[in-house]
């Protein structure tokens, strides 16, 4: 039996219009330097992200909006973004609302929930294009290490293991989580 699959024509260059084109076919695509990479995901990776979503949604509610990771950033050098979880002031939004397409700028919270296959050098490139675009914290999820990296500026990190307390900073100011209640 054939399996129709969508393709793209390659190009040298990819643009924002090629990765809305790209397949719907349960991964996840950011555009990077003119290429579209996939980004690994799977069942840990969006059970995590419930509970964090849970856990930061009280907080949240009445200053941010929450995004999952299907919510595409446009950051620094033309790359389009998709944390697996962030917040956004409401008032850093167009008329104080999600667009209907692309957000222009980083949130204000980004959170990456690490695999072990992920290329450490894209990560890192990632905590520094959302901080030049207008992050105030990267969370690196690490699940198998049960550690969080809390990035309060790009070579400002704080390693927490699982019985440290992850807390939101200057940015939210009430939260605060046992690590390892991410990862449960």
């Amino acid at each position: 039996m054939a399996v129709a699959r969508a393709t793209l024509k390659r190009k040298s260059r990819y643009t924002e219009q090629d990765l809305l084109q790209m397949p719907d076919d349960g991964r996840k695509y950011e555009l990077v330097s003119g290429r579209i990479q996939v980004v690994p995901t799977g069942g840990r990776h969006g059970w995590i992200e419930f509970i964090l979503a849970k856990k930061l949604g009280d907080y949240a509610k009445d200053r941010f909006f929450g995004f999952g990771s299907s919510t595409g950033f446009r950051v620094v050098q033309g790359n389009i973004r998709s944390p697996d979880f962030s917040l956004m002031r409401k008032e850093r939004l167009p008329q104080g609302e999600p667009p209907v397409g692309f957000i222009d700028g980083a949130p204000d919270l980004a959170v990456e929930i690490v695999l072990p296959s992920e290329d450490l050098n894209d990560l890192y490139r990632k905590v520094l294009e959302y901080f030049e675009s207008g992050a105030q914290q990267v969370w690196l999820l690490f699940p198998d290490r049960k550690q969080v990296y809390r990035y309060t500026a790009p070579l400002e990190v704080e390693v927490l293991r699982e019985n440290d307390m992850l807390t939101g900073g200057e940015l939210l100011p009430e939260f605060k989580v046992r690590v390892g209640e991410l990862f449960e």
